[in-house]
């Protein structure tokens, strides 16, 4: 079977061979892009500021922390809406891992997203670390203390401005340090 020839003008060629390296530049850059996603890599960050992990046993973390705070941060569990102390909480200070100490949030920015826990719009630089949650069936974004490893809620694309995220947490996750007045 005879292939019939096709003779582009130079210009056409030069545009055909530009949109086929581009969408070929493309295709390599979307699947290069793609391979952390399958290898299950969450996200690459630098090592610079990041908070060196601990480890205890199962046993150390028990005799730690309290029994609710156990299920929430060692076993993902959720504490009851409206529970958390640290709904009304309105004073300045930081939001650490009940776990660790690891400082998460800001008050400045906590807000109250009426949904029972306590909310954050944007977390301290490499404070936390994520991942998928199938646990009710549709995919939520999980996250969890970059120190200890403590689970703390789960994160939402209906937060506020700057970040239009809301980190929806645990209030027996977080403990509350207060700014100190002069």
């Amino acid at each position: 079977m005879l292939i019939p020839s096709i003779k582009l003008s130079t210009k056409k060629y030069f545009h055909h061979k530009y949109i086929t390296n581009m969408k070929r530049r493309t295709f390599f850059s979307i699947m290069l892009s793609s391979v952390p996603l399958f290898l299950g890599i969450k996200e690459v960050k630098s090592a610079e500021n990041k908070p060196q992990k601990i480890s205890l046993s199962d046993a150390q973390w028990k005799q730690k922390l309290t029994n609710e705070q156990y299920k929430v941060l060692r076993k993902e569990g959720t504490e009851k809406p409206f529970s958390s102390p640290l709904n009304d909480e309105k004073r300045k200070g930081i939001y650490a891992c009940a776990g660790c100490d690891l400082p998460l949030f800001n008050s400045t920015a906590k807000y109250n997203s009426g949904t029972g826990w306590p909310s954050f719009y944007e977390t301290i630089v490499n404070a936390i670390e994520t991942k998928k949650d199938f646990k009710l069936v549709i995919p939520r974004k999980e996250y969890h203390c970059a120190r200890c490893g403590g689970h703390q809620g789960h994160v939402f694309n209906d937060g506020p401005k700057p970040t239009g995220k809301r980190y929806c947490n645990n209030g027996v996750a977080l403990k509350f340090v207060p700014e100190k007045t002069n």
